[in-house]
């Protein structure tokens, strides 16, 4: 294992460089990124595998027509281009608890813990960028009203089919790995934690997350200060619960899904 580890360090670490040249990460985000990278290696090749995939996927979807999506979502959303510490973490850090977990204990539930959140990270992920770029204007998921384009709580129809092929994505690559190492198989608990976990993202972004106002806009954004340079309030909801907050909780519930699905 100790081999294992110091190459996944070293494949972990090239991949963050590369992604830090290409300015998919920030400095703190590339430096989140060797940590769950290192963690998957340790628990295997399969999680280091997932892992990968799974990056690869979401970096590719966020570059697919970036300059639009920023355009469109630049007066709602507070973080945009480089993914920083928080994002990786917010995305990665209970899939890299479940592999510490692997590592330690070696049950088979780490992996559905694991899988399950990084599913209802590639469901929300793929959502996003979707829908951003082919979903139009987004309907609440509580009202059903039209909302900006970026806001949380907001799905579209080609968003919410992204979000199902992004948790099928995990679970199929989760899957083949079960069945090369003989390990349990986890498809169904994966995909159904994955969209769910999505889902709660969606309830939680339209009902708790926190809400901020443009008095120079008079508009609704997520933003500390707007793109008009003004510093905003905020108006409603929670309001440590930004949007990293969010994903974060998603995880958790997509993870903890996985696992009690798991026979």
């Amino acid at each position: 294992m100790t081999l294992r580890l110091l190459l996944g360090a070293l494949a972990a670490a090239l991949i963050a460089y590369a992604a830090r040249r290409a300015r998919s990460l920030s400095p703190s985000g590339a430096l989140a990124a060797i940590v769950v990278g290192t963690a998957a290696a340790a628990a295997g090749w399969n999680w280091a595998s997932l892992l990968i995939l799974y990056f690869a996927s979401s970096t590719a979807l966020s570059r697919l027509g970036r300059a639009e999506k920023e355009r469109r979502t630049a007066a709602i959303v507070e973080k945009g281009g480089e993914r920083d510490a928080a994002q990786v973490l917010a995305n990665g850090f209970v899939f890299a608890l479940a592999a510490i977990g692997m590592v330690v204990d070696g049950r088979q539930r780490w992996v559905a813990i694991g899988a399950g959140a990084l599913a209802a990270s590639a469901a929300d992920t793929w959502a996003t960028e979707i829908g951003t770029l082919y979903g139009g204007k987004p309907r609440s998921i509580l009202t059903g009203r039209v909302m900006a384009t970026g806001t949380s709580g907001g799905i579209s129809l080609a968003g919410t089919a992204a979000s199902v092929a992004g948790a099928l994505f995990i679970a199929v690559v989760t899957d083949v790995g079960a069945r090369l190492t003989q390990q349990a198989l986890v498809f169904w608990p994966v995909l159904v934690a994955g969209v769910a976990g999505s889902l709660v993202d969606s309830l939680i972004g339209a009902t708790l997350q926190s809400r901020r106002w443009c008095e120079t806009c008079q508009r609704e954004t997520e933003r500390h200060v707007h793109d008009c340079g003004t510093p905003t309030i905020r108006r409603r909801g929670l309001a440590l619960l930004d949007n990293d907050v969010v994903n974060f909780v998603s995880t958790v519930v997509g993870g903890l899904l996985a696992a009690s699905l798991v026979r």
